[in-house]
């Protein structure tokens, strides 16, 4: 008895003050995100960088944080970064116009630019890239309540109609699960990466002394291959391919991916 009047002697105490710093911490967040926004209104460009950063770091990477962090980097001329958090706000923002309105006037600016033609399964499933992981998982969810809901209602009731329900909500069901395993399958295995600097070297290997195969400028989008030491495997199209510096490249996918998602 003793001892749970003790735990509760603990927690009264100790409570009250984590909430407090949870709280504290959140309405630091906010102050952060409302200096960055006051910094990029006035033109200082830099330190709403430096604000939005720090902000991704605490881990609320939004869509919406990464495309203030892009415009940002934008308006300073680092074309390879801004590119690199516009598509970042497109894993968890893909329909939001002026998102999409300025990543395509950012890609229009770039050197190089290899086309690529979707897979079969992108073809199949065209209707994945307007949504976000979160957004397909919800989806999922309500289809499959809804189909197990109208089983259990045809174990107890037999009207007619349900019969062809529960076959509709079956084939949205299927359709579902599909969808769900390709969007995860799509995220999961998204390899792209930016060049963020201003030009790169692609060698024919990890060594400054290699041979030097091509340049590449900031802003494409390449695959991520492998790492090693310091140098990034990556390839541009089907036939293009060798080593950068690490530095000059960044994945677009974040490891863990993004936790929130902002409406």
């Amino acid at each position: 008895m003793k001892r749970f009047w003790l735990l509760i002697l603990c927690c009264a105490c100790f409570l009250p003050g984590a909430v407090m710093a949870q709280q504290h911490a959140r309405i630091s967040s906010e102050e952060l995100f409302f200096k960055a926004n006051q910094a990029y209104k006035n033109g200082h460009y830099q330190a709403a960088v430096k604000g939005y950063q720090e902000l991704a770091l605490r881990g609320g990477g939004g869509g919406h944080l990464f495309y203030n962090l892009g415009n940002a980097y934008y308006r300073l001329g680092e074309l390879g970064r801004a590119i690199l958090n516009y598509e970042r706000a497109r894993l968890l923002i893909p329909r939001d116009a002026d998102l999409n309105f300025n990543l395509n006037q950012a890609r229009d600016q770039t050197i190089d630019q290899a086309a690529e033609s979707p897979g079969l399964l992108a073809q199949g499933f065209f209707w994945l890239d307007n949504l976000n992981l979160f957004e397909v998982f919800g989806a999922f969810v309500v289809v499959n309540a809804l189909f197990f809901g109208f089983l259990a209602l045809r174990l107890f009731r037999r009207p007619e109609w349900t019969w062809y329900v529960l076959i509709v909500f079956a084939i949205f069901a299927a359709l579902g699960v599909a969808s769900l395993g390709v969007k995860w399958r799509q995220v999961a295995g998204d390899d792209r990466a930016v060049i963020v600097a201003k030009q790169a070297k692609v060698l024919a290997g990890p060594d400054p002394g290699d041979t030097l195969i091509y340049r590449v400028h900031q802003g494409a989008v390449v695959h991520f291959e492998r790492a090693e030491n310091n140098w990034i495997l990556v390839s541009i199209g089907q036939d293009k391919r060798g080593w950068v510096r690490s530095g000059e490249v960044e994945k677009i996918r974040l490891d863990p991916l993004p936790k929130k998602v902002e409406s």
